[in-house]
């Protein structure tokens, strides 16, 4: 028994010394995990000792042709909160500081928290006020959990190209998503513009300089001496072909309007000057106002921040008889020498098409037909497109057609360098078999010969197509980067505005010459006077384009809109702008005189004295669209009644109350004044058809 025991005892004693040597195993082994493998505590550690501070990189800076730095970097402060190492703050004296009331601090707290999560920092307010900013940095160790952080922000010192640069916004959610979180919260991109799409060149990279915290969370240091900082890299500048102060003109001209400006240099596709009316300083969309700023011209009607060069979409008018006439000279069914009868209307089809032209032989041969913009030749010349009997049905004609136009770049987008671009409209036989189901012909559409029915074009397209006359049948895409600093031969962003596009250079010289002529006797003879230069050969059209809108559920016609296009010298084409004012009238009474102040800014590099009251009459006109006071109060309107029923505050009611409901008055339409009657060639015959001798040989005198 006594035995029995002892060997019991023994085993038991055993059993405990296993345990013990167990437990202090697992010790030892938690000991090793902590000291040399596991990163846990020495990573908490180093949260409550050490900040890594982030360095924002300075983005890159974009020029104009000449060196000038069309936008630049300036430095402002983000507050940063990392909510886990919130402890002891004085809430009421920090949202004293940011003039913020707690619960405002409370919402902010858990929207960094959802968005971040506790352990990360989140911005709480960025871009500070330098007062605000200046109170914090006195203040900052009194609020643990919170830093500043310097970001460097845009500024624009020509005040100017906002629709072209863009702006920067911090990234959100989606953001970092698509980019494989290569972003993070806190990271400002380009939102718009050359920003956002050229955002991997100018962004740069991001540096942490890793500070030592003492025990009331001031930094005190570099952790290390810096040996594990890293810098931040910035970003590489973009060399531009605008032309800064080409582009202050534009949008000077372009000041209380509705339309757009595109100029690009022909022999490149580089854009000297865009601008899109209204337009905004961009300033208003950095610096700590920009959300109440973007918010302001969000909510107009008049849209500020849509960019109409490339998303406005207008039916050209006569801006297309140029290309019109290539097209019908090319297919052999007009030649130079084709003339056409008309005394104020082309009667070919059921409804008549007016021509502003009355007086006999303003449309005796292509050339004549161009400089006095005659509806009645462009309308047969179309219709002769179509019908033409080498096809042997207009589904056919229509289709070769709009073949043409592809190849003038329109009806697709071009691929400019900015983003969200529409692409126009040219309509094809699908679009008609749709509309009228299949019963269609010539007539249907007769008006597309003078840039009506179903064309649309946006203002870059037209000018690129001006650009492919002008070099009599290549194209560059448009584009705005000339170069980006320190390029390489990974950098291929810019490989596809370098390649020659050769769409229609089997279109003769002859022909090109014709239209050129034409074009270049519209500003010397014709209905662009406006235009000339003095020692500089011009070539342009004038268009005057149809507008329609829906008001208060009704279609309604409005004045029509001034459209223009040009190019100079003729000899050696340096510059092609096309212009569209909406409601505006005549080509020549708005658009015309804005491309020719451009044009001379842009080759002279000056305007005459003379010149100057030009600028300032046309800078000066208010030709806003009187639809939008009424379409600005309806919007109002529904926003303070959707308003008052989510928040059952009736305050944006009443104040809307107080102002006069305004009515929309439509403007009378003004009548061309008749021009005197010019004399006719006596080799010319009139009818209503068109006269197609064989080609002659052409000359460029002047008929």
């Amino acid at each position: 028994m006594h035995f029995a025991l002892s060997v019991f005892n023994q085993s038991r004693s055993t059993v405990i010394r296993l345990i013990m040597a167990g437990i202090f195993l697992v010790i030892i082994a938690q000991l090793i995990n902590l000291q040399l493998v596991s990163g846990k505590y020495k990573e908490l550690a180093m949260n409550n000792a050490v900040y890594p501070k982030v360095k924002y990189p300075d983005r890159g800076i974009i020029y104009d042709r000449k060196g000038k730095a069309i936008l630049n970097n300036t430095i402002m402060y983000d507050l940063e909160v990392t909510p886990n190492q919130i402890k002891g703050v004085d809430t009421a004296y920090l949202c004293q500081l940011l003039e913020i009331d707690t619960t405002e601090f409370k919402k902010r707290i858990v929207t960094s928290i959802l968005k971040n999560g506790r352990y990360r920092p989140s911005i709480f307010e960025d871009l500070l006020p330098p007062l605000v900013h200046a109170r914090l940095e006195e203040n900052i160790y009194k609020f643990p959990g919170f830093s500043l952080v310097e970001r460097p922000v845009r500024t624009y010192p020509f005040q100017a190209a906002a629709h072209i640069m863009g702006y920067i916004g911090e990234a959100d959610s989606n953001i970092i998503k698509r980019s494989n979180n290569f972003y993070r919260l806190g990271d400002f991109v380009g939102r718009s513009g050359l920003e956002q799409n050229y955002e991997r060149i100018l962004m740069g990279k991001r540096g942490v300089e890793y500070m030592i915290k003492d025990n009331k969370n001031r930094l005190v240091g570099k952790y290390e001496n810096g040996i594990y900082d890293t810098a931040a890299i910035a970003g590489r500048n973009l060399r531009t072909y605008i032309d800064v102060e080409v582009q202050q003109l534009a949008e000077k001209l372009m000041s209380n309007k509705v339309g757009a400006v595109v100029a690009i240099e022909p022999k490149t596709g580089g854009i000297i000057a865009m601008t899109s009316g209204p337009h905004f300083d961009p300033n208003l969309l950095t610096g700590p106002d920009k959300q109440k700023n973007f918010n302001k011209l969000f909510l107009d009607v008049s849209s500020p921040l849509l960019n109409r060069a490339i998303k406005g979409q207008y039916p050209p008018g006569s801006t297309y008889k140029p290309l019109g006439a290539l097209v019908a000279l090319d297919e052999g069914v007009i030649t130079s020498a084709s003339g056409i009868g008309c005394n104020g209307a082309y009667y070919g089809c059921r409804r008549p098409v007016k021509c502003t032209e009355h007086w006999s032989g303003h449309a005796a041969n292509l050339r004549l037909a161009i400089a006095w913009s005659c509806n009645s030749f462009f309308s047969n010349a179309f219709r002769l497109t179509i019908d033409n009997n080498k096809y042997g049905n207009a589904r056919e004609g229509l289709t070769r057609w709009h073949d043409y136009l592809s190849r003038f770049d329109l009806g697709h987008r071009t691929g400019i360098d900015l983003p969200s671009e529409d692409g126009g409209n040219v309509p094809d036989t699908a679009a008609y078999d749709k509309e009228y189901r299949g019963s269609w012909n010539s007539c249907t559409m007769v008006t597309i010969g003078i840039g009506q029915d179903k064309l649309l074009a946006t203002p870059l397209q037209m000018a690129n197509a001006v650009c492919i006359v002008a070099n009599k049948g290549y194209f560059y895409t448009p584009h705005f980067v000339e170069k980006i600093d320190g390029e390489t031969g990974k950098d291929t962003l810019l490989n596809k505005y370098r390649r020659k596009n050769e769409v229609l250079t089997h279109i003769s010289d002859a022909d090109y010459e014709t239209v050129i002529s034409g074009m270049q006797d519209v500003v010397d003879v014709g209905t662009a006077r406006v235009a000339r230069i003095p020692g500089i050969n011009v070539c342009a059209k004038t268009g005057t384009a149809e507008n329609y809108r829906m008001i208060d559920g009704r279609r309604t016609k409005l004045k029509d809109n001034s459209m223009f296009v040009c190019f100079a010298p003729r000899e050696n084409p340096k510059i092609a702008i096309a212009v569209v004012v909406e409601n505006a009238g005549f080509g020549a009474t708005w658009a015309g005189p804005i491309a020719a102040l451009l044009m001379e800014k842009y080759l002279n590099d000056t305007l005459r004295t003379e010149r100057l009251k030009e600028v300032e009459r046309v800078s000066g006109a208010n030709l806003m669209p009187g639809w939008l006071v009424r379409e600005q109060y309806k919007a109002d309107s529904i926003r303070a009644w959707n308003w008052f029923k989510s928040t059952n505050d009736s305050s944006a009611i009443k104040k809307l109350m107080e102002r006069p409901v305004p009515r929309y008055v439509p403007e009378p339409e003004k009548k061309a004044k008749p021009k005197p009657a010019k004399p006719v060639p006596a080799v010319v015959k009139l009818n209503t058809d068109a006269i197609i001798p064989e080609r002659p040989t052409i000359k460029n005198s002047r008929t």
